[in-house]
């Protein structure tokens, strides 16, 4: 039941050991599990002015209140690897699948918005709409490239994000790529083109260790030098540091602050797993920004996990159950939620809410 990623069939024939460290990352997640709060601190800015717990909270927009804002809901984090024509590893999905899964985010009313967005606290999504966040592990030149005009080139996660924005005003073209040495397929020149012209068009650059390994079974040092050398290749070609990590197969190092923070060369405001359900909304006490759960995307499958735990059951689940997802008020300085959630509310948000 933890991440469904063993599946039948040639295309679902998978290497033994990924799976296990797969499974060995998420193994700690459980339905009923509160996110352990250990140096969890709200990125700059995101959180409000101390006030009191006994103070009133005011009364949320009508506007508000009209379309039913719940920004203490689930948020979908959804997680791709490679994207090709014809898939044939357990974790692909083919152009087709992606443009596909995009396209019913949009009519479904979600908006993207980056990792760095997200774990922030502050992001902007109209009224009504739902955030989700669009993942891309490993870097492969089938994420992104650039044609000889300079756009990105046809069949690329890039371009077909940008088609389905094109098709579907209100839907942005944001997604976040975490990067291995791996780069796109580039070398450090064309790479620094590249990242630049992704970040200039409202793309996120992660961290996700410079040559892809199980870091639940490396030493501190080894840990902080695959977090690190990767951090100083981003940063040399782009001039910029990563807000996010997300963990190769979703394991943890065996003291996860060995992954948050080194002075001087990485420090994370939010650390991203290969979990089985959409991610808790930054607002609620039990987010834990450094075990963010992701869902992988893949269609419902019966003899498998994903009958239930991939992305398309839980966008089903979503649309049948929308008082559970996340439902913006539009302004990204409240937070806004039913009088009857308050429960959830982390105090830090206290000065930010608004009820109804």
């Amino acid at each position: 039941m933890i991440l469904g990623l063993t599946l039948p069939g040639d295309r679902r024939e998978r290497d033994g050991k990924d799976e296990a460290a797969e499974r060995a990352g998420a193994a700690s997640k459980t339905p009923t599990a509160r996110a352990a709060k250990a140096g969890a601190t709200p990125a700059p800015g995101s959180g409000s002015p101390s006030v009191s717990a006994s103070a009133p909270i005011p009364a949320a927009a009508p506007g508000a209140a009209a379309v039913k804002a719940n920004e203490l809901g689930q948020v979908p984090v959804l997680m791709y690897h490679r994207i090709v024509e014809k898939p044939d590893r357990p974790l692909d999905r083919s152009a087709k699948e992606l443009y596909d899964e995009l396209t019913r985010l949009a009519k479904e009313g979600y908006c993207p918005i980056t990792a760095a967005e997200f774990v922030s606290g502050r992001f902007n999504v109209p009224a009504g709409r739902h955030p989700v966040v669009l993942t891309f592990d490993d870097g492969t030149p089938d994420h992104f490239a650039l044609d000889a005009q300079g756009r990105p080139r046809a069949g690329t996660a890039v371009a077909i994000i940008q088609r389905v924005a094109g098709e579907n005003p209100g839907f942005r073209p944001v997604a976040t790529f975490y990067m291995t040495r791996e780069l796109f397929g580039m070398e450090d020149a064309q790479a620094a083109t590249g990242l630049k012209w992704l970040q200039r068009h409202g793309f996120d650059i992660g961290n996700h260790t410079m040559n892809h390994p199980n870091l639940s079974g490396l030493s501190e040092k080894e840990v902080r030098e695959e977090i690190g050398e990767i951090e100083d290749r981003v940063v040399r070609l782009t001039g910029r540091h990563t807000t996010t990590l997300a963990y190769p197969y979703g394991a943890l190092p065996e003291e996860p602050a060995w992954a948050k923070k080194v002075d001087g060369r990485y420090a994370f405001q939010g650390n991203f797993v290969a979990g089985w359900r959409p991610s808790a909304s930054p607002f609620d006490e039990e987010f834990d920004r450094w075990e963010i759960s992701r869902i992988r995307s893949e269609g419902k499958i019966k003899e498998n996990d994903c009958k239930k735990y991939c992305s398309t059951a839980w966008l089903e689940h979503l649309d049948k159950n929308p008082h559970e997802r996340y439902t913006s008020d539009g302004d990204p300085n409240t937070v806004t939620f039913p009088k009857a959630a308050e429960y959830r509310l982390a105090k830090e948000y206290r000065g930010r809410a608004r009820t109804y």
